[in-house]
Order: C-alpha cells, then structure tokens, then sequence
C-alpha cells in the first residue's frame, strides 16, 4: 500500500472516530434524569393538594429503565421567607427544573435569582406573578387557568338557577340578597373571580343586593366562623352565597348547619375548584354548583413542560401565549352533569 493513500485511510479513521465521538458526546449531554422541585404556599390548601397529586401521576409516566423522574415537595406554610429559604435548599438538593406556587405573586424576585443563578428554570403554577416580573428571565412560565372564565361561569350558574326557582327570592323583593366569601385580600384571583361573577349575574338581568364581602383565605373553618357572623348580621336575609372556592362554600354551609337552620331556609351556594369533597357537595346537593379547575389538564402540561425544559426535546407540542403561558379552561359542573364527573373520582 503506498504511503499516500495509507495516509488518507489514516485520516478518514480520524474523522469518522471524531464523529463517533462527537454523537456520542451529544447523547450522554442529553439529561438521563429529571428532578423536580415543588414549592407550594401552604398544605392546607386542598385543590393544591390534588393538582400535586396529579403532576406526580402524570411525571411517573415519563419514566422508562434508562430515564429517571423524581419530584420533591416543599410546603412553605404561608410564609415567603420560608419559601425562598426552601426553594435555595431545593436547588442544593439537586433539582433540574422547578414548579413553584408562589406565597406571594408580587414579589418573585428572590425566587428567580435563586434560579437564574443556577440556570434552573421555573414553572410558576395556579398564583400566576405579575406581568414584569414573568419578563425577568427567558426560562420562566406559568400553567394555570383564566380567574375571570371561573367567575364569568359562576356567575352563569347561579343566574340560570335563580332565573328557573323563583322561591330563591324568598322575601319576593325582586333582588337577590347575596354575600360573598373571598380568598386572600388583594389576591388576583380573590378580585377577579368575585367581580367577574357578581358582574355577570347583574348583566344576566337579575337585580343584587350585596350585604357583605367576607375575606377567609379560601379555608373552610374560616369561611364557616365568617360565614356565622354573616347569618347573625342579617338573620334569614341571605339568598345567595357566592364563594371563591369549594373550601369557603363548604364552610359556609358547616355555619348555618352548626346553627341548626333547616335546608329549606338555606340560601343558595356556589363554589369554585371542583375538588373531590366540592363534587360530593354538587352529587349531595349541598352546592348549586362548582366550577371545575382542571386539576388533572394542568398537571400534564407541566409534567410535559418540566421534562422538556430539562431534556430540550418537546417544547414544540405544547401550545404557549405569549410563549410563556398555558391555560386550560375552567367548566361548570352542577347537577346536570355531576354524573359524569364522579366516575372519574374515587369516591
């Protein structure tokens, strides 16, 4: 063999051993394990519960033998301090991505260093921040819902009910005495969804009386002890209960319960959530209705979301606005339709 083209079968074992080397190289950068890090304003919220129940399900369905999914959970128990302290020990821990539900949707910033310092990108989740603060960085996003679609379907429900049963306006004045019972003051979803109901009702042609706004951070023993204060401020009078979420509805019924009313003089509830107990309150007719928060439809996105930001590959199926956000719609379930849910719930 001349040496010359012994030289060039030289030189073409090179390359072709650079480019094993380089698909090689290109395979192994490609992330074999996704580590999620969950940080949520506090346990005792339930439909929070249930939504991270659901990313767990929906993340292990990503895992095969050569692929590995895990999911590391924070309660920060409504203190911010606690969460950005649990969010910095999250990122020491290892995490690759990171869900968070923010204690306070204002004031992100400490979060977003913690992460753009580590190159950790954040999906914030169900307490959406403001605008700005979602433009600090490329790598963060939001899933959730549109707060007003929850109010403007509340509102719908509980306008078709009082327009179909006239003995709603039991004291016959032609308006509906109503109260309502708000999430967290000054939270987006607290103003929204009780502006966007009680709006809605009014353009439905129904006339309203409003006796009192009550503010319980969408718990169901503050909602009841709110909820009793209401019923001795104005004994009989209440016709209508509209309710940020499930928790404050249940609450609500618990109070005139506890009082020993009986159903007949009960006013109308309606929640917001379509949690398990919220769903076995529309199947009991104890609430009017609820508005499903599609629990299980957010989950997934972020599931698929959080895999694809850490291994780079499917962020083109999934379907942004704005290229940071993905909204799943709210839908109404009330006892039309309550049937078809419950076989999708272990009850």
């Amino acid at each position: 063999m001349g040496a010359k083209k012994y030289l060039t079968i030289v030189m073409l074992m090179g390359i072709c051993m650079q480019f094993l080397c380089a698909c090689e190289k290109k395979q192994t950068d490609i992330p074999q394990k996704v580590q999620v890090g969950v940080a949520f304003y506090n346990q005792s919220d339930i439909f929070l519960n249930e939504l991270i129940g659901c990313l767990k399900e929906q993340l292990g369905t990503f895992e095969n033998d050569s692929f590995e999914v895990t999911m590391m959970v924070r309660d920060a128990a409504g203190s911010q301090r606690t969460q950005e302290d649990q969010v910095e020990e999250l990122l020491t821990m290892g995490c690759n991505v990171l869900c968070v539900n923010l204690v306070d949707r204002a004031d992100p910033s400490e979060i977003i260093d913690l992460a753009r310092d580590n190159d950790v990108p954040i999906i914030f989740f169900n307490r959406e921040p403001v605008a700005k603060d979602m433009q600090q960085w490329d790598k963060l996003y939001y899933v959730g819902a549109d707060a007003k679609q929850s109010g403007v379907l509340q509102g719908e429900m509980a306008a078709d009910l009082i327009k179909e049963n006239h003995r709603i306006d039991r004291n016959n004045d032609g308006k509906i005495q109503y109260v309502v019972l708000e999430g967290e003051s000054g939270h987006q979803d607290t103003i929204i969804r009780t502006e966007s109901a009680v709006d809605t009702i009014k353009n439905s042609g129904i006339e309203l009386e409003k006796l009192e706004c009550g503010i319980a951070n969408w718990d169901r023993a503050q909602a009841q002890n709110r909820m009793q204060q209401m019923i001795g401020q104005y004994p009989n009078q209440i016709e209508l209960v509209l309710a940020n979420n499930d928790a404050m509805a249940l609450g609500a019924i618990d109070a005139y319960e506890k009082l020993n009313y009986t159903e007949s003089a009960f006013p109308v509830f309606f929640g917001i959530d379509g949690t398990k107990v919220g769903l076995e309150a529309v199947m009991n007719s104890k609430l009017s209705g609820t508005v499903y928060n599609d629990k299980e439809g957010q989950a997934a996105a972020m599931a698929k979301l959080a895999v694809a930001l850490v291994t780079g590959k499917g962020m083109d199926s999934l379907v942004f606005e704005n290229e940071k956000y993905i909204y799943l719609s709210y839908f109404k379930i009330t006892d039309d339709n309550i049937s078809r849910f419950i076989q999708d719930e272990d009850f």
